[in-house]
Formats: C-alpha cells, structure tokens, sequence
C-alpha cells in the first residue's frame, strides 16, 4: 500500500504570514492526517462501500478521514466548530472548520486518482483559510487570506495566479457534469457556453478549482454543491487572482451553487449564463 507523499515545497506557513498562519499551519497538519487515512484505501481491494440517503456513495477511508481530522481540530481548538460531510455541524460557527474528507469518492473507490481532501477554516461564515490534498497526485495547494495562494513544488512553494485570459472565446472553462446541469434545469445554459468558449471539458470535483487557480482553466460551474464542496477552494482561487460566487453573482458559499473565474471574465461569464 501506498505510503502518505511528502511535500518538500510546503512550509508551516506561507511566506508573508498573517494572523491566520497559526490557522494555516494547523490546516496542513490536518491535510497530512488525512493523507496518511486516505491515500493507503485508495483502490484498496477490501474497500467498504455504502450508499447515502442522498443515493451518494461513502467509503470507509471517508468516515476515517474525517474522524482523523476532526480528532486534531477536537484536542488544539476546542472552542471551535466543525462542519463536515460525514458527521455534520457541531459548535460553534463563528470560527468554523469546513471538511470535506474525501472530496470525489466517486473516483476514489473506482481508482481514479482525481480526489482530495479539503479543510478550510471559515470565520463568520467567509472561508479564510483553505487547504488542498490530492495525495494521489502527489499536489497540494494552500492559502489565507492576504498571504496569497501556493502549490508545492521539489524547488519550493510556487505562488498560484489566474490566467489572464479576457475573451470569451479564447476561455478554457470545466462544466463538471451534463447530469448536474440538466438536474438545474439549465442545458440550454451549458450548451450556449460550450459553443461560446474556446474550450469546455468537466475535469470534475476539486481539481477543476485548483486548476484555476494556477492559470490553465479560466472558468467552472456547478450546482448542488454543499459548503463543504467548494469552502476550502474558496480563499485560492481568491488569492490566486480569481472570483468565486454562486452562480447568481453572490459571493456566498451557500446558495447550493458555484462560478468561479480567473475574475477578468466573470462578468462576461455571468451575462452568458443569465442571457
């Protein structure tokens, strides 16, 4: 089985540390917990798989994940809340950690290396700090507010900007699912966006943020998302130069929906989508 990967580009904190680095630092502990529950499941044979009352599936690595992490957050914050996708909200919510343990499950238990693990730490109810595992992939991505977004790399931490891209046409953008779409009631929205851009592919699941936040895709969409679902994606993808709001122009992480752009665009995007 695999080990958990080590990360020689991640430091405790990011270089210019604010008052979060504290909060920071302990969101890269827990995303190095998580990785060590996680990534020796992964296309495990004896993977226990169960269906939600949502018809969503959760794997045993979930539930030990999510434990894993809750377990550190228990003992070195007390006093601070806790919201994640497989044992709910408990505490308070004015400082609230915001965990999804294993954010693509469904590619998790079919051996697609394309998921990861998402902390974020939200102060009243605004994602301030985010963390980004794909243990698979061997990537990892982080950010506070003010200190800027970071990837680690073997020469060190590498900030994260958005693309620079200001034309409709010349825009890359992930969709993540037709069936989501059409669950919205909004094909005929996906269908003017794929024929408007240059490019349209759903990469899917939290990938698709972090690949926007580094500059390769310039727009994603999705619906029934959860706040656990994009919280963590949110302070990257704003340090990193983007925009992030529901797909109504809010800058809300609960209206069960997400449009996120590298910020030149997203005006231009929204118009496209309400047109």
């Amino acid at each position: 089985m695999p080990g958990a990967p080590h990360y020689p580009g991640v430091v405790t904190v990011s270089p210019h540390a604010t008052a979060l680095a504290n909060d920071l630092a302990l969101a890269l502990r827990l995303a190095d917990a998580a990785d060590a529950e996680s990534l020796p499941r992964f296309d495990s044979a004896d993977l226990q798989i169960s269906t939600k009352a949502d018809n969503s599936h959760v794997t045993d690595a979930d539930l030990a994940t999510e434990r894993a992490i809750r377990a550190i957050i228990e003992a070195e914050r007390p006093a601070d809340g806790v919201f994640g996708e497989e044992f709910g909200a408990q505490g308070d919510t004015h400082r609230q950690w915001i965990i999804d343990p294993i954010d693509g499950t469904a590619n998790y238990l079919r051996g697609v290396p394309l998921w990861g693990t998402m902390i974020a730490l939200a102060i009243d109810g605004v994602p301030q700090v985010g963390v980004v595992s794909m243990p698979a992939l061997g990537r990892r991505w982080w950010a506070s507010a003010g200190d800027g977004a970071w990837t680690a790399t073997d020469a060190g931490p590498r900030r994260l900007h958005v693309s620079q891209v200001a034309s409709l046409d010349d825009a890359s953008v992930s969709f993540q699912s037709i069936a989501q779409w059409a669950a919205a009631g909004r094909t005929a929205e996906l269908l003017a966006l794929a024929e408007r851009v240059w490019r349209d592919r759903a990469y899917g699941d939290v990938f698709s943020y972090m690949m926007l936040a580094e500059g390769h895709l310039d727009m994603v969409a999705e619906f029934d998302v959860k706040e656990y679902d994009i919280a963590a994606a949110v302070p990257i993808v704003r340090e990193a130069g983007g925009r992030m709001t529901s797909f109504e122009g809010v800058e809300t992480i609960s209206d069960r929906s997400t449009l996120a752009s590298n910020g030149i665009l997203h005006e231009a995007f929204l118009g496209l989508l309400h047109d």
